[in-house]
């Protein structure tokens, strides 16, 4: 017999679908001109900023210390998946629980790495100064010089943080996918409809409620 439990809360469904959304968006609009692109990297930012308070002073699912385990019991679980008894967990299973960790970790680096790119173009909120367009009629010629080796070395660096940009993007993609496949094998050996309890909020908890 199953106890229908309510495991996920309001904020945690919110975070899940708004980040899913705002991923997807930002990624397909990679290689176009701004602003859908920019738009979704901020509002993944401010998810990632809200997601880390909400892990913890959330509720009792949502908060990290129910869904830390060491990485021994995740590979323990994930191999639990394959064969042999699976243990059921109401929250995060470990396995699931260090893939909330790499995501968080992958789509930090690719937020922060994307707003070191922006920077580095005059623009956005960490630019330390707008890039102007100095007029060359006034400049001596060791400032010309100086201006284009400035210019050289910015461009390098930019040219360096958006290929890391682009790995953090990619990484993110490659968990996500990870991340299906486990909810669908998680789903299938415990008999219930993950990706329905994070819209609803609740779970077929196997275990007999207390009598």
């Amino acid at each position: 017999m199953r106890n229908r439990v309510h495991v996920w809360d309001r904020y945690v469904r919110f975070f899940h679908w708004t980040l899913v959304a705002a991923f997807a968006t930002a990624y397909l609009t990679g290689e176009e001109e701004p602003p859908w692109h920019f738009y979704a990297g901020y509002l993944i930012c401010a998810l990632l900023v809200s997601r880390v308070l909400w892990g913890v002073i959330g509720s009792r699912h949502a908060r990290f210390t129910d869904f830390i385990t060491p990485p021994s019991a995740a590979v323990a679980y994930v191999r639990s998946l394959v064969s042999g008894p699976v243990k059921y967990y109401r929250g995060h299973n470990p396995a699931g629980g260090w893939m909330v960790l790499m995501l968080l970790a992958a789509l930090t680096l690719t937020v922060s790495t994307g707003l070191r790119t922006l920077a580095l173009e005059g623009h956005g909120p960490f630019a330390i100064e707008k890039l102007a367009k100095p007029n060359p009629d006034t400049m001596s010629e060791s400032e010309i010089l100086a201006l284009r080796a400035a210019r050289k070395a910015r461009h390098a660096q930019k040219e360096y943080w958006e290929e890391v940009h682009e790995f953090g993007a990619n990484t993110t993609l490659a968990l996500v996918g990870l991340h299906v496949l486990g909810v669908v094998a998680s789903s299938l050996r415990h008999r219930e409809n993950l990706a329905r309890a994070m819209v609803t909020g609740y779970k077929d908890d196997p275990t007999p409620p207390a009598s």
